[in-house]
C-alpha cells in the first residue's frame, strides 16, 4: 500500500499497502497487460554503467559520474522527503546528474519502460497504479537488494544497513528464499484510528473487547454519532483492523494459512467470529450512513468532522487528513478490540509493517546508484526528516529521539511498544494484490459490510476466491517459510 494510496499501500498500498485511491478498473486491466508484457520483455539493453571504486564513503562502488533515474510516487507523503535525500546524493556525487520524477501514474508511465528494457534505477512503487509485486518478483524484474542490506549503514560503519531496520522489514521484502526484492521505507502502524477528544466527550475509554466496543457504539449512536466509517469504495482498507482482529482471536497461524491459500483457511472459527462481529456493526446501525459510497478521503473527512468514532486505516492518515483535522482532535491509533477472554493473543496485538515499497529494477542501468540513494534515505538524519515532515515512522529503527511527536505518531510508537512480539504482518496484499483488493476487499468485505452478504456467505466466497488463486498456474505462489 503506498501513501495516499488507497494506499493507498497501498500500496497495499500501501501505503500502498495499498493505496488507496483509484477505481478498480485502473488496477485490474493495466495490471494484466503489465504482467503479460513483463513476461516476455527481453528487449532493450542490459548495459550497466561501469562500477566505481569501493571505499569507506562509497561501499557499494557507485559510479560517481553515472546518471541516476529516480521515480517517486507522489501521494500522501509528498515529495519533499525524497528531494531532500536526492540533495544528499548529489552532494556525495556532484558529477552525477539525477533525474527525479514524481508521479501518481506509476504503472502507466513505467510499463513502456519496463517493456523496453529501460526502467529507472529506483522506483517508489506505490499508489493506486502500483505494479504487482508478486508478478515483478516472479518475472525476475527486480534486483536483489542484499548488497544494500549488507553494506555499512550510513551513520555507523560498524553496523550493516540490515541491522538498523525495524523488525520484519527485511522479511517483507522476501518472497521465496533469501533474496530481498523490496525495501519498504515507511513503517506503517495499521489499526483502529480515533479521536481522544471524541472519546473524552463521551466519557469513554478505548474498548478492549467486543462487548465494550458495541456498548460504546450504542452510546455514540444515542448522541447522533456513528461508531464506524471506512473507505466504502475501497473496502480493502477494512483488513487493516479486521486481519489483526482475526489473528488476535485465533493466533497468527490463522493469518498464515490465509496467506498460504490453504484449503478452508477462510472457514476457520476465528474468521467466523471476526466476520460476525463486524457484521454486527452493520446490523445494529453503528456504521455511518452512506459509508459504502465514500472513498478514502471522504470517509476520513467524515471521521475528522466527528461523524464517526472509529476508522480502520494506516499511519499515513495523519498526513493525508491534515487539512480537515481540527487542532484539538488528538488523533490516535489502537490495536483492534479483542473478541473476549478466549482470544489466543493479548490485547495490543497489532498489524505493523513496512510501507512505501522501493524497488531497483533488474535492468536498471545504475542499480548501485539506486541502492546508494536508499542507503542515504535509511540514515538517521533522513529518517528524522521524513518523520518530521510527514508524521510517519520509517523502517529505520529509531529516528524519533529528540523529536516532539504528535498524538497520532506517539500513539503509534506506544502501540508498537505495547504489542511487543505480538506484531502481525499478513502478506496477502503483497503476494496476491488482485485477490486481496478486488476479490476479498471489494467482492467479499465490501459486500458484507454493506449488508449485501452474510458472514457465512462471505466466508464461502472468500474461500472460493482463494481456491481459484491457488489453482491458477499463471501466477507465482508464495508460502510462509
Amino acid at each position: 500500500m503506498g501513501s495516499t494510496s488507497a494506499q493507498h499501500n497501498g500500496g497495499l498500498g500501501r501505503r500502498d499497502v495499498i493505496k488507496r485511491s483509484a477505481a478498480i478498473g485502473l488496477i485490474t486491466v493495466p495490471t494484466m497487460s503489465f504482467l503479460a508484457s513483463c513476461a516476455s520483455s527481453d528487449s532493450g539493453s542490459d548495459n550497466k554503467v561501469e562500477k566505481g571504486e569501493k571505499s569507506a564513503k562509497n561501499p557499494l562502488g557507485v559510479n560517481a559520474t553515472a546518471p541516476l533515474d529516480f521515480v517517486l510516487f507522489d501521494g500522501g507523503f509528498g515529495t519533499e522527503y525524497a528531494t531532500d535525500a536526492v540533495k544528499q546524493y548529489e552532494k556525495a556525487f556532484p558529477e552525477a546528474k539525477v533525474t527525479f520524477t514524481p508521479t501518481q501514474k506509476i504503472q502507466s508511465q513505467l510499463q513502456p519502460r519496463f517493456n523496453g528494457g529501460t526502467p529507472p534505477d529506483l522506483i517508489d512503487n506505490s499508489g493506486a497504479e502500483q505494479m504487482d509485486m508478486g508478478v515483478l518478483v516472479g518475472k525476475k524484474q527486480l534486483a536483489d537488494l542484499t548488497p544494500l542490506l549488507d553494506a555499512p549503514s550510513y551513520d555507523d560503519p560498524a553496523k550493516k544497513v540490515r541491522d538498523t531496520l525495524r523488525p520484519g522489514v527485511v522479511e517483507m521484502g522476501q518472497f521465496d528464499g533469501d533474496p530481498v526484492w523490496i525495501m519498504y521505507y515507511a513503517y506503517t502502524v495499521y489499526g483502529v484510528w480515533y479521536s481522544q477528544t471524541a472519546l473524552d466527550k463521551l466519557d469513554a475509554e478505548y474498548p478492549e473487547d467486543w462487548d465494550a466496543m458495541l456498548a460504546l457504539c450504542e452510546k455514540a449512536k444515542k448522541k447522533g454519532i456513528a461508531g464506524w466509517t471506512y473507505a466504502g469504495k475501497y473496502p480493502y482498507y477494512i483488513p487493516f483492523s479486521l486481519y489483526p482482529f482475526i489473528g488476535k482471536i485465533g493466533g497468527r497461524e490463522v493469518l498464515d494459512a490465509i496467506d498460504n491459500l490453504e484449503p478452508n483457511a477462510w472457514k476457520n472459527p476465528a474468521v467466523k467470529s471476526a466476520f460476525e462481529a463486524y457484521y454486527e456493526l452493520f446490523k445494529k446501525g453503528y456504521i455511518l450512513q452512506g459509508t459504502p459510497g465514500l472513498d478514502h478521503i471522504q470517509s476520513q473527512t467524515a471521521w475528522t468532522e466527528g461523524k464517526a468514532l472509529f476508522i480502520p486505516n494506516g499511519s499515513w492518515v495523519e498526513n493525508e487528513a491534515a487539512k480537515t483535522t481540527p487542532a484539538d482532535f488528538q488523533m490516535k491509533v489502537a490495536a483492534p478490540s479483542g473478541l473476549d477472554s478466549s482470544d489466543k493473543l493479548p490485547f495490543g496485538t497489532i498489524w505493523a509493517s513496512g510501507g512505501e515499497p522501493f524497488i531497483v529494477p533488474s535492468k536498471a542501468k545504475n542499480p548501485d546508484g539506486g541502492m546508494e540513494q536508499l542507503r542515504i534515505m535509511l540514515s538517521e538524519a533522513s529518517s528524522k526528516n521524513f518523520t518530521t515532515k510527514v508524521k510517519s515512522l520509517t523502517s529505520f529503527n529509531g529516528g524519533t529521539d529528540g523529536l516532539t511527536l504528535s498524538t497520532a505518531l506517539q500513539s503509534g510508537v506506544d502501540a508498537l511498544a505495547k504489542a511487543g512480539d505480538n506484531v502481525l504482518n499478513p502478506r496477502l496484499q503483497d503476494w496476491y494484490a488482485a485477490l486481496q483488493k478486488e476479490k476479498i476487499g471489494v467482492g467479499v468485505l465490501g459486500e458484507m459490510m454493506a449488508g449485501r452478504m452474510t458472514p457465512a456467505e462471505a466466508m464461502n466466497k472468500a474461500q472460493e476466491y482463494a481456491d481459484a488463486a491457488a489453482k491458477d498456474s499463471s501466477i507465482k505462489h508464495y508460502k510462509h517459510q
